[in-house]
């Protein structure tokens, strides 16, 4: 017997009432993990506020130590260290005239007490060093001082003055080192002298001060006994700075060391 459904009519779909009942249980369930998750971050972030409010003397301290500590050293750069720069800079002039016009040979001892101990109302080289302690003119005036001392045979003093000086140019510090071993040769002190040379020789490869205190330095090695450094020494200069004042001189020596 056949049956007929009436117009209109559609059969329940059991499957698709099964998929929206478990979708709506998923649903249920994501709703309840994101809940979980937000009441995680919500205690998280409780406990975070409540660590902040018993910490944030010491946080905020921090942070005040930290600004006042930046704002010191700026201001301590501009406000102090600039002008004293500048001072330094002015009271140098003077004593550096006197300076060269020693180097060119003008009545040199005299001048060179002048560039030490400053005239006219302006420091010398040494009061330059003390009054302005912490700048580059101090630095620089040490370095005076000491080629000065040099010059006028006070050697212990001119090692004092030259130990003081620090720079970044790289020949001008060589050469502070160069005379410090020069100051220690006139002193009878070879062993110092050639420590100092070798410093000097190889602080900064160049065509100017490495041949020059490699020759010195195998000079006194030579003078030490040292022939094997000493042949070292005067070969480097001979093969390395063919072009140097001292390679014309060299081949003497190297027969020495041999």
């Amino acid at each position: 017997m056949a049956t007929y459904n009436k117009r209109g009519y559609k059969a329940p779909k059991p499957e698709e009432e099964a998929d929206e009942t478990v979708t709506a249980q998923y649903i249920n369930d994501k709703d309840s993990e994101t809940a979980e998750v937000f009441d995680t971050l919500d205690t998280t972030a409780s406990k975070m506020g409540t660590w902040f409010t018993r910490n944030q003397k010491f946080i905020f301290g921090g942070i005040f130590v930290l600004a006042v500590a930046t704002v010191g050293y700026l201001g301590y750069n501009h406000f102090i260290m600039e002008p004293n720069e500048e001072e330094a800079a002015n009271e140098m002039f003077q004593a550096q005239q006197y300076f060269d016009q020693a180097v060119n040979g003008q009545d040199t001892d005299s001048l060179y007490n002048l560039a030490l101990n400053g005239a006219e109302g302006k420091m010398g080289f040494l009061k330059i060093a003390e009054n302005y302690s912490g700048t580059k003119a101090a630095s620089i005036s040490s370095y005076y001082a000491g080629m000065a001392y040099l010059n006028t045979g006070k050697f212990k003093e001119a090692i004092g003055q030259l130990e003081k000086f620090q720079s970044d140019d790289l020949i001008l510090k060589a050469t502070s080192l160069g005379a410090i071993g020069d100051a220690f040769s006139e002193l009878n002190q070879p062993n110092e002298a050639l420590e100092y040379y070798l410093k000097a020789a190889n602080h900064n490869k160049n065509e100017f001060t490495t041949p020059r205190f490699s020759y010195k330095a195998g000079l006194v090695a030579l003078q030490l006994g040292k022939k094997e450094e000493a042949f070292k020494l005067f070969t480097l200069v001979k093969e390395e700075y063919k072009s140097s004042p001292e390679a014309a001189n060299v081949d003497y020596y190297l027969g020495m060391s041999l």
